[in-house]
């Protein structure tokens, strides 16, 4: 006799396929001091982790204002000055609402250009002795950017997204948004004003990762 366990294991024991990719789960309100956007949070069954994007207005299909942010609990969380991930995040939402419509996507497991928060840190604490971010990496025996820009592309598409106006000095997000099928009409720039805490970090993601930065060259003439 076969024991009745109560547990529904479909035909023959066969497990449901695992999911993949950016699974919309829930979409609520979120007013903030920008304005009122719409919050969609995803689960990357990839990766496992959750991902959101905040959306502004009636998007469209094609030239979507989009911001890629990747998450920087210092600086956006904080204030920190070391960099300007803070002063970026604030001006696309601000820039998004002046638009009328746009999205934010909040890049979770991004953090320190892919490295995890704690590795940051360290990075952080050897640029304090002199390296730069990109030798402070390596010198951890780290990616110099570890970040995959595939679910932002997936939650786009998700929205129905198939053309942006990027906002973004770097390069390798239009690359990778590309690659992964989406169209990059324009790279907008989001230049932040430096301050004496993060010119050099600043001056280092332009020579040494090709950010485009010319507001730099003012503050290299007056330095």
């Amino acid at each position: 006799m076969t024991e009745n366990t109560g547990v529904n294991i479909g035909v023959l024991g066969k497990k449901s396929p695992r999911r993949s990719g950016a699974e919309r789960v829930v979409n609520a309100p979120l007013p903030t001091v920008y304005g009122n956007f719409q919050a969609i949070g995803y689960l990357d069954h990839d990766r496992g982790d959750e991902q959101v994007a905040l959306v502004y207005g009636e998007i469209g299909a094609e030239n979507v204002l989009v911001r890629l942010h990747s998450e920087c609990l210092t600086g956006d969380a904080f204030g920190s000055r070391h960099c300007e991930c803070g002063d970026q995040l604030e001006a696309a939402m601000r820039a998004v609402v002046a638009q009328g419509s746009g999205i934010v996507v909040y890049l979770r497991g991004h953090e320190g250009r892919g490295i995890g928060l704690l590795a940051k840190l360290r990075a952080m604490a050897l640029q304090a002795e002199g390296l730069d971010t990109v030798e402070a990496n390596l010198a951890l025996g780290l990616p110099v950017d570890a970040r995959d820009y595939r679910v932002a592309a997936e939650i786009l598409r998700d929205l129905g997204v198939r053309s942006v106006r990027l906002m973004s000095n770097n390069p390798a997000k239009r690359e990778a948004l590309t690659r992964h099928g989406i169209e990059v009409a324009e790279q907008v720039p989001l230049l932040i004003e430096p301050c004496e805490s993060n010119i050099t970090y600043l001056r280092t993601k332009r020579e040494r990762m090709d950010h485009h930065l010319p507001h730099l060259d003012a503050v290299a003439q007056g330095s």
